[in-house]
């Protein structure tokens, strides 16, 4: 590629120097998920799964953070961080699985199954978080769920990794019917085509992937667990069976070794969403902020909380 005036490269550069210019004057803090676009991730500051970034950003001094995302994962964000501004770099990057499960279907389904626990999936509102028990993370979750002293247990809002945890338990889960569509791109019969044309490479997978999916990989991950398994495993080469934006930070973090994604399915529209552009205009305008109600935020940390205790 030619560096040229006007050119994509001299444009890159503009951006970054515009994003270190903000970051610095709003005293910024930037975190961008895993299946972020590749540009993203190597602007932020950190990058990681959501509750691990929303935890991080508490620790620091940031006055502001920028959560490059989806939203409820910055709503977790300010669930942690109250006092800090949480910025969305685009308003319109939600969660098609959170938004399965809102506060008066979430009543319902409990009406059903009366004194229960409720165990929610990050993956969930604030809103919903503020009305479960406890919350839980895709590495976390089976923990979580020996933990509580009930034998039937409510996990909302992801069925199929409410169905891997439930095949690792003796507890009876109760799920509800939500799913993410990303995951459920991946097909078997791609996993079983990928396998054969690289047939050395071990199959890692996220647990929002199917059954039929999760029965074919040699390892079932969050997406840290991913990048933690790539990291630590002899193995050479990997299929990986979750959101593609995940392999730009494997690649980079692994350079001798190569991963492949099953399918050009794998891609989730919502996290491609939040560009440079945006996150310089999110910094420089100080849009798009993450406002909640207090008892929400009171209500929701608590169940993230004793999460944290647990796990």
């Amino acid at each position: 590629m030619t560096e040229q005036p006007g050119g994509i490269i001299d444009s890159t550069f503009h951006l970054l120097g515009k994003i270190e210019v903000f970051r610095t004057r709003r005293n910024a803090v930037i975190l961008a998920h895993n299946y972020q676009l590749g540009e993203t991730q190597d602007a932020a500051d950190f990058v990681g799964d959501s509750l691990e970034l929303s935890r991080k950003a508490a620790e620091t001094d940031a006055d502001t953070i920028v959560f490059c995302g989806v939203h409820f994962m910055a709503e977790t964000a300010k669930i942690l961080s109250p006092q800090k501004t949480v910025l969305l770099p685009d308003p319109q990057a939600g969660c098609p699985m959170a938004d399965m499960l809102n506060v008066e279907q979430l009543r319902e389904f409990k009406a059903k199954y009366p004194g229960r626990p409720v165990v929610a999936y990050v993956n969930t509102t604030a809103a919903v978080k503020a009305e479960v028990d406890i919350c839980c993370t895709s590495a976390n979750a089976l923990k979580v769920i020996e933990s509580l002293d009930a034998d039937e247990i409510i996990f909302v809002p992801d069925r199929h990794l409410a169905d891997y945890v439930a095949s690792n338990t003796s507890k009876k889960i109760i799920g509800y019917p939500g799913y993410c569509p990303t995951h459920l791109n991946i097909l078997p019969e791609d996993i079983l085509k990928t396998k054969a044309q690289h047939p050395k490479a071990l199959v890692i997978v996220h647990p929002e992937c199917s059954r039929a999916v999760i029965q074919l990989a040699d390892g079932v991950y969050s997406t840290s667990g991913i990048l933690r398994f790539a990291r630590e495993s002899d193995a050479r080469e990997f299929i990986i069976g979750t959101e593609v934006g995940i392999i730009h930070r494997l690649k980079k973090e692994n350079q001798d070794k190569e991963f492949y994604s099953p399918t050009e399915r794998a891609v989730c529209p919502n996290m491609k969403l939040i560009t440079l552009e945006k996150l310089a205009w999110a910094l420089e305008d100080n849009q798009y902020p993450i406002e909640l109600p207090s008892d929400i935020i009171e209500k929701a940390r608590t169940a993230i909380e004793r999460m944290i205790a647990i796990a």
